[in-house]
């Protein structure tokens, strides 16, 4: 299919050739397959987990769980059809999602569907990572130091944003793998402290309701709506699926789909052990007085608490870093094919200390974590991960009309575009709500 023993053709020119070799995605196809593993574990086990049980507690015991499975059995299918797309076309690769989205929809109408939403996505969850780092940071700083003069929550985010305008000048994705495998490990060490400090609570004894939050119903329609953008937030990693299979090497005999399948799945594994556990236990253990943030409602043992804080530092420096990439390799490739400025350092330090720096003032502004993952997860995450790769799949792949894949693409399509729907309204009354008590000084 994507592969008949033709060799690949290249037509580029000397001058095509050196600016490949210099952009962040194309620059380096020496990838492992476990290098998929981890960059797929880090860009989707992030700041999303640590918000499932406070969606649980919005949703119920009953609906909770049926999102939850739901949303991990969509997702892999969703993922299993990027990984089989990237060489549909005999010697050609997809190496990023809008150059899939144009074999699509044609040249301008693909780039329009994929563009604009790879943007929100990727700049939206970095802004997040900017808020999820610095709360972390501020968590670990009051927790070892009780008797500390308190310190403002945008000083932590500065904090934080520091590496980053260090990080951010690595070239491409295979220099900031051991970032990502710190992250990806620290995912995993960060989740078993929250479930397995979360079960030792809830075998205590306390007393916990599991009624729904909200004190009117109203309440609890605009909750339930925000933790489907929660919880699509949390599964949403597709947008960097293509640009990481894109570092794997391939041939007509041994094609990239091969490896990176393999990373997927074990990917996918470590994201179940990882998003399950926590999510059930910790509301098990808190029921409807979990925060947004599961860390925040641990309080023993301190040393655990702290050090698990530090871990999710780790990580979402590392997925900061993940879905950052794509926007560098396309902000630089705009510069150099569009504006034919001529690729350099300058341009590569300039561009990236600038979309750094932006993140940075935005995190800054609006530091309220939960109702910017409800609001993002739904309006911008859902649909790159839900449903685009199945519109694709069928305007590609044609399956056999009212066969069970034609089927399986459209239920995810309708769920996919509920989700794009109703959560954004949920996030948006939560962010308001956020937005109300929040206190600067803090």
């Amino acid at each position: 299919m994507a592969h008949d023993n033709e060799k690949e053709i290249d037509t580029r020119n000397e001058e095509e050739k050196a600016i490949d070799a210099w952009l962040p995605i194309t620059s380096n196809r020496n990838a492992k397959w476990w290098y998929s593993t981890f960059h797929n574990v880090t860009a989707m086990v992030g700041a999303g987990v640590l918000s499932l049980p406070y969606a649980m507690s919005e949703m119920g015991w009953g609906p909770g769980v049926i999102v939850m499975l739901m949303s991990w059995a969509i997702t892999f299918y969703t993922i299993w059809q990027m990984v089989e797309m990237h060489e549909m076309v005999p010697g050609k690769r997809f190496d990023r999602y809008h150059e899939l989205g144009q074999h699509a929809f044609g040249e301008k109408l693909g780039l329009w569907v994929v563009v604009p939403q790879q943007i929100v996505v990727d700049v939206s969850s970095c802004i997040i990572y900017m808020v999820t780092g610095g709360k972390s940071l501020k968590k670990f700083h009051e927790t070892v130091c009780h008797d500390c003069q308190p310190i403002k929550l945008t000083y932590f985010i500065i904090i934080f944003s520091s590496v980053h305008f260090v990080l951010s000048h690595l070239p491409n994705f295979n220099s900031i793998s051991f970032v990502s495998l710190a992250a990806a490990v620290m995912s995993l060490t960060y989740s078993t402290v929250a479930w397995a400090t979360s079960l030792g609570r809830g075998i205590e004894g306390r007393v916990v309701s599991y009624e729904l939050r909200g004190e009117k119903t109203s309440d609890n329609v605009f909750m339930f709506l925000s933790a489907l953008g929660d919880v699509a937030f949390a599964y949403a990693g597709h947008n960097v699926v293509l640009e990481i299979q894109a570092t794997i090497p391939s041939t007509p005999e041994k094609p990239s789909k091969g490896p990176m399948w393999k990373g997927v799945w074990v990917a996918y594994i470590i994201v179940a052990i990882c998003y399950l556990p926590v999510a059930f236990l910790g509301y098990w253990a808190f029921g409807n007085q979990v925060e947004d943030n599961i860390l925040l409602s641990l309080e023993k043992p301190m040393w655990l608490v702290a050090a698990a804080n530090m871990f999710v530092v780790v990580h979402v420096i590392g997925s900061y870093q993940v879905f950052a990439m794509p926007m560098f390799d396309m902000i630089e490739t705009y510069a150099v094919k569009s504006i034919k400025l001529k690729p350099s350092t300058f341009l590569r330090f300039t561009v990236r200390t600038t979309y750094v720096a932006l993140t940075l003032f935005v995190g800054m502004t609006i530091p309220f974590f939960g109702g910017l993952m409800g609001f993002f997860g739904g309006f911008a995450l859902a649909p790159t991960s839900y449903y685009l790769p199945c519109i694709i799949w069928l305007i590609i792949v044609k399956p056999k009309r009212f066969g069970f894949s034609w089927w399986m693409n459209w239920f995810c399509i309708i769920v996919g575009v509920l989700l794009t729907v109703l959560s954004p309204i949920g996030g948006m009354w939560t962010l308001i709500k956020q937005a109300k008590n929040y206190r600067f000084y803090q």
